[in-house]
């Protein structure tokens, strides 16, 4: 029945600075076509018909110690095609990430609101 993941949403409680990361690090765009909802936010596509939705609301887990590493968190895992290139655009913003301790090639971050992203390889240029 389930033909796969539409969005995923995170809580934001500053956009300014996760629109940062998610478009000045990731490389997401918005998308322009985001309804007004009473609320602040931003629409990503990642990939046909998926994306990532930032809402601009109070976090009701402010203060919950995180584990450090991300796989052993809620998370949501996204396709990438260069993990060389991520890792790079990391680093060049001083932003912290473990490798998957399951043998894939794959690495774990956080977004400014410690919010945990898995980054897979699933295709090659």
């Amino acid at each position: 029945m389930i033909l796969g993941i539409h969005h995923a949403t995170f809580l934001t409680s500053d956009l300014a600075r996760s629109r940062a990361f998610y478009e000045g690090v990731l490389g997401l765009r918005a998308d322009p076509n985001r309804p007004q909802l009473g609320f602040e936010g931003v629409w990503y596509d990642v990939a046909p018909n998926q994306q990532i939705h930032l809402m601009l609301l109070p976090n009701p887990e402010a203060g919950l110690q995180r584990p450090a590493h991300g796989g052993r968190d809620r998370h949501v895992a996204l396709g990438v095609d260069d993990m060389d290139d991520l890792k790079a655009k990391l680093d060049e913003a001083g932003l912290p990430y473990t490798l998957s301790q399951s043998g894939r090639q794959a690495l774990f971050c956080r977004d400014p609101d410690g919010n945990a992203l898995e980054f897979v390889v699933t295709c090659t240029r």
